[in-house]
């Protein structure tokens, strides 16, 4: 069982895992062994929460995708195992980052002293440009 927080927990037959050859250099090892991990979760297949699963779709999150799947490739090391770990700890924070509710903003009114000086620095300047304007060609 992977464990997101105190609540929620997925099993582990719900990701699916894919070994690729990494990119990059590497040399003739990198040509033959295949320890990209790539992570593959199916979003409105899985035992999360509904609550969970509205949020991750609503995300504007490059590793998911628009038909509800969460794929995300790790090649950061020469390790498969390590690649795994890493992959499934991006899972992880991903999901567990759903259940966070932004606060509402509140919006606010300018001060009357912002919008005095707003004007007045306005004022100058346009009476900067008038002085510039060549008053012969009136």
């Amino acid at each position: 069982m992977i464990t997101i927080s105190n609540s929620v927990q997925i099993s582990e037959n719900e990701i699916e895992w894919q070994f690729i050859r990494s990119s990059g250099a590497g040399g003739q090892h990198l040509n033959k062994v295949s320890t990209a991990a790539q992570l593959i979760f199916d979003i409105k297949a899985s035992s999360l929460p509904a609550f969970y699963q509205q949020a991750l779709l609503k995300k504007a999150d490059h590793r998911i995708t628009k038909s509800g799947k969460i794929i995300i490739k790790c090649q950061q090391s020469r390790s498969q195992d390590f690649n795994r770990q890493t992959a499934l700890a991006q899972f992880i924070s991903l999901v567990a980052s759903a259940s966070i509710v932004q606060k509402k903003r509140i919006a606010t009114k300018p001060t009357k002293g912002s919008q005095q000086r707003r004007i007045t620095t306005k004022k100058q300047k346009g009476m900067t440009k008038d002085l510039r304007k060549n008053k012969a060609d009136y």
